[in-house]
């Protein structure tokens, strides 16, 4: 099956690059380019495609409100949407987390961390990367909301290893290795961390572990 994705990035060039590389893989293809937020939201509503590539800044609508309006709460049939950052200058890229964005690649990403992304956003799962999503949510625990405090106690210690894992960029199948449970599992565990703190997607519990000092920085 062909994963459909929306690129939406003011700059031309960008966009073309990031086509480029996508169109290159087998299982991939572009449906749709914006160069600004209202038109992003306009094509993916019309389009329904797999994955929204949406750069963080933007005219009209930056990425933050794309995603919301995309992936938000509250949203029906909510779209998968990665957001493309700088990371040294936007601070603000928190808010485009808290509002449903499954992933966070820097523009300068290699090929193969931006097939990476459109490929677990497709499957229902978020990159976590240790080289990416991992720096940028330390940053934004740092330069954002304050520590909540200790774990919730309702976590199972299973469950708190798991949180731990993802928060430091652990892909399922490296938390079972580590963990020595099955995949099926990690699933299970990571689903039930969900609904027991009320979040989406695993980018949202390693943001709720960071901010809750679950893992240090070491």
């Amino acid at each position: 099956m062909t994963i459909r994705v929306l690129l939406a990035d003011d700059q031309a060039m960008i966009r073309g690059g990031l086509r480029l590389i996508l169109e290159d893989q087998p299982d991939i293809s572009v449906v749709a380019e914006a160069s600004d937020g209202v038109d992003a939201i306009a094509q993916a509503r019309r389009l329904r495609p797999d994955v929204c590539l949406v750069d963080i800044r933007m005219p009209r609508l930056d990425g933050i409100e794309v995603t919301r309006a995309l992936a938000g709460p509250g949203v029906p049939n909510p779209m998968r949407v990665i957001v493309v950052t700088t990371f040294d200058l936007d601070e603000y890229v928190y808010g485009a987390l808290r509002n449903g964005a499954v992933g966070f690649i820097l523009k300068d990403a290699g090929p193969a961390l931006l097939v990476e992304a459109v490929r677990a956003a497709h499957n229902g799962d978020a990159l976590v990367s240790p080289s990416v999503t991992l720096r940028l949510l330390k940053h934004v625990t740092t330069v954002g909301k304050p520590a909540r405090g200790r774990p919730t106690p309702n976590l199972s210690e299973r469950e708190i290893e798991v949180v731990r894992a993802i928060a430091r960029g652990r892909t399922n199948q490296e938390i079972a290795a580590e963990l020595f449970i099955s995949l099926s599992t990690v699933k299970s565990h990571l689903s039930g961390i969900q609904t027991k703190l009320g979040l989406r997607n695993r980018v949202e519990v390693a943001a709720w572990a960071w901010e809750n000092r679950v893992v240090e920085s070491s």
